[in-house]
């Protein structure tokens, strides 16, 4: 499906973000565009992406909205308790999944520290243990 999306813009496939992650796949999204699929919807003369970018502009990266209060979204025109119940949502899945991830590549036993788990391997130089 070639030409242009509905913003009139030649050789762009798409209208939403949703779209080019679609045809080009997540990794091709910035950071706004993908919190505009999750924005979802603008208002009058702001699109979900423009307060992806709004939103951005104000705390840097996606990164830097875990763990923020949701009642700081509030004061971003066209962000509602929905909106902003469905960023926390992906957030948290977010965290779970990398939570998951370290616990699995490094597991410590329950009755031992982080020190103690992460400790040299004398059998193999430059490894670690995690016994």
């Amino acid at each position: 499906m070639e030409g242009c999306g509905g913003d009139g813009i030649p050789g762009r496939r798409w209208v939403h973000p949703g779209g080019k992650l679609r045809e080009e796949g997540p990794a091709a999204l910035s950071e706004a565009e993908l919190l505009a699929i999750l924005i979802s919807t603008g208002i009058r003369g702001k699109s979900a992406l423009d307060i992806a970018g709004d939103i951005l502009r104000e705390f840097g990266s996606i990164e830097a909205l875990g763990g923020r209060p949701l009642e700081e979204f509030l004061r971003f025109k066209g962000m509602s308790d929905v909106k902003i119940t469905r960023i926390a949502a992906a957030l948290e899945i977010a965290r779970r999944l990398r939570s998951d991830q370290m616990a699995s590549t490094n597991p410590v036993h329950p009755r031992r520290g982080l020190a103690e788990a992460r400790t040299p391997n004398p059998a193999t130089p430059g490894s670690e243990s995690c016994l």
